[in-house]
């Protein structure tokens, strides 16, 4: 009886357990049930349009163009005439068996990509021919154009998923395109729509036979969004134009929201030359670890460079905040300022006011060294405690955002370095002072930003102290964004009363200071020129090459529109060819267009190449050949 008893009692559990199990797979997960891993089912893909990209102002930079893939699933793969197959396609029969079992190995139930964006006449041909070959089809997609040649470096482009990352993300298969970089990566999400799915049912023939369950799991395909960038494309090409021949990046950005108006690396490239088939050619070239030009490297926000004279703005606004100098506090420059009993311990000025006492509003102006440096000592040594009075000056540089991201929405970045009081207890085992470490007070020494850091700077002296994190994207869908980050007030550690004498003086640069001969009728800009010591090592040897040309500014002085930095690297001083590009920045910006007045500087400045100092890196074939050896 307990025999029987047990016997029924499994025969019953095995009977619940099975009801149980088909309850769940029909009823409760019927509803998601995906039947792409049915071999009986054959799913085809519908992809969608890819969001459009638009300037500020409305103008095209991102459309799309239709491409056809050659597609393959190979547990659908019968026998076929493999060399008739391979001349249709022109490709040798290697090449088909490397691209075949590259498929196979990836997922046999699924397509994959096996010949990528055929020409049209191809495509015309061979769509008369594939029904003989199954397991191939032909795949429609979305490419991308672009009808401005600008901005290569802001908007990114689109390449294939990898096995690695289809396997993670399940929405994507090997062979379909993913941004890679720019705002294509960074908004990826918004532009890449939802892609639509049709199911069939095949019979042991493998050919279909009708609408996998009457079309009820099928799903359209939903376009992207649209985006509206913050970037003035007309401002972005005139800034490209400028920088031809030159290498480095500008950064300008709206003071009172945080838009990026223009994002330049020079120098770049088209970004068609990522399209299509020659993309992968292309790529090689551009990416290219041994080409010193670097085309796909972003100079305005990896490059990280020494601010040079920029940067005695922060140290003057810290002064005033840390009470150590007024704005009439006077110091005096002979010709320099020595720090130390040895020759070498003299640091050089070429501020032109010798053995007079020197104010703030002038020192800036003039660019004097010996006024900031004297500066710097106060700040650090204020309490007699270099690595507390470095901790405090470091935390109010980097309140103005410098040596961190910034939090912008591009996925490129390098937090630059402002040092703390740790770093140089670290490096000179805490036996060092201010004169240790002078070289911060002009911007050099250990101090390292990146273009759009100094732009963020530039843009909180014109707000007086806060500014907004920069960002590119301004709206999607025509809504305009709601992203907390890019609309709250950042403050800096700065009160806004030291702010106006900061901005004075940068004024008085472009009247009578360094910055006199970029001056534009009827616009106030407040600026600072400097340079940055540059070296490289070129056969195995550290020499000193052209210093860097530096400019930051912004304008108009009351109510700003703009605020920017320029790098051009190893351009010379700040006031040759920096001050100049910045002032035609600002006159095309605010007034659309270059005056009669100031054309010569336009032509002077579209004339100027700096190739010769950039063939200087290059090393020389006999050093190469001596290396080898």
């Amino acid at each position: 009886m307990q025999k029987s008893f047990l016997l029924y009692f499994l025969i019953t559990l095995v009977g619940v357990v099975f009801i149980g199990r088909l309850f769940q797979l029909q009823i409760i997960r019927g509803e998601s049930y995906d039947p792409i891993h049915n071999a009986a089912v054959k799913t085809e893909y519908d992809y969608p349009e890819r969001g459009y990209i638009y300037d500020r102002n409305g103008v095209l930079l991102v459309a799309n163009q239709i491409s056809y893939d050659v597609m393959v699933q190979p547990n659908q793969v019968i026998s076929l005439d493999t060399l008739e197959f391979c001349k249709l396609l022109k490709i040798n029969k290697e090449n088909f068996l490397r691209r075949y079992y590259k498929a196979e190995a990836f997922a046999s139930y699924k397509p994959s990509v096996f010949l990528k964006q055929l020409a049209k006449e191809d495509f015309a041909f061979l769509q008369e021919k594939l029904h003989k070959y199954h397991g191939f089809f032909i795949q429609k997609r979305i490419i991308r154009a672009y009808p401005i040649n600008a901005a290569a470096n802001v908007l990114g482009y689109i390449g294939e998923v990898n096995e690695e990352l289809a396997k993670k993300n399940s929405y994507y298969q090997a062979g379909e395109l993913i941004g890679k970089d720019g705002i294509e990566k960074q908004y990826e999400g918004y532009l890449r729509g939802r892609k639509g799915k049709k199911y069939f049912n095949k019979n042991r023939f493998n050919k279909v036979t009708g609408s996998f369950k009457n079309g009820d799991k099928d799903t359209l395909a939903q376009s992207g969004k649209d985006l509206k960038l913050t970037l003035a494309i007309k401002l972005q090409q005139y800034a490209q134009k400028l920088m031809k021949g030159k290498r480095g990046g500008i950064v300008a950005i709206e003071p009172s929201s945080g838009e990026i108006l223009a994002l330049v690396t020079a120098p770049s490239y088209n970004p068609n030359m990522l399209v299509g088939r020659k993309r992968s050619k292309n790529s090689v070239i551009l990416m290219d670890p041994e080409n010193l030009e670097k085309p796909t490297y972003d100079r305005g926000l990896k490059a990280s460079y020494p601010p040079g004279s920029p940067f005695k703005m922060m140290n003057a606004l810290i002064g005033l905040q840390e009470g150590v100098i007024t704005k009439e506090t006077p110091f005096y420059c002979y010709n320099g300022y020595r720090y130390g009993g040895r020759a070498s311990e003299f640091m050089g000025c070429h501020c032109g006011i010798f053995g007079k006492p020197i104010q703030l509003k002038t020192a800036i102006a003039r660019s004097c060294n010996s006024y900031f440096s004297n500066t710097y000592k106060r700040i650090i040594e204020k309490n007699n405690k270099p690595s507390k009075g470095l901790d405090a000056w470091s935390a109010h540089v980097k309140s103005f955002g410098l040596g961190n991201y910034l939090g912008y929405d591009l996925p490129q970045g390098s937090p630059g370095l402002i040092p703390t009081g740790k770093y140089y207890d670290n490096m000179y085992r805490y036996s060092w002072n201010a004169s240790t470490n002078i070289s911060n007070a002009i911007g050099q020494g250990e101090v390292q930003t990146t273009p759009i850091q100094l732009a963020n700077f530039t843009a909180a002296i014109a707000n007086k102290g806060f500014f907004y994190t920069p960002h590119i994207l301004k709206e999607v869908n025509e809504n305009p964004i709601e992203f907390s980050d890019f609309t709250k007030k950042k403050q800096t550690t700065i009160d806004t009363a030291h702010f106006p004498l900061v901005i004075e003086a940068m004024h008085e640069v472009f009247k009578t200071g360094t910055g006199r001969w970029s001056q534009v009728k009827g616009i106030e800009i407040c600026g600072k020129t400097g340079t940055s010591e540059n070296y490289a090592v070129v056969n195995g040897k550290r020499i000193k090459l052209e210093d860097h040309s530096i400019l930051v500014a912004f304008a108009p002085k009351d109510n700003p529109k703009i605020a920017l930095a320029i790098f051009v690297e190893n351009g010379g001083y700040g006031s040759t060819i920096a001050a100049p590009i910045a002032s035609l920045l600002i006159e095309q910006y605010l007034n659309g267009e270059i005056s009669k007045a100031t054309q010569y500087r336009e032509k002077n400045m579209l004339n100027i190449s700096l190739q010769d100092e950039y063939d200087k890196l290059i090393p020389k074939k006999e050093d190469i050949e001596k290396g080898t050896k």
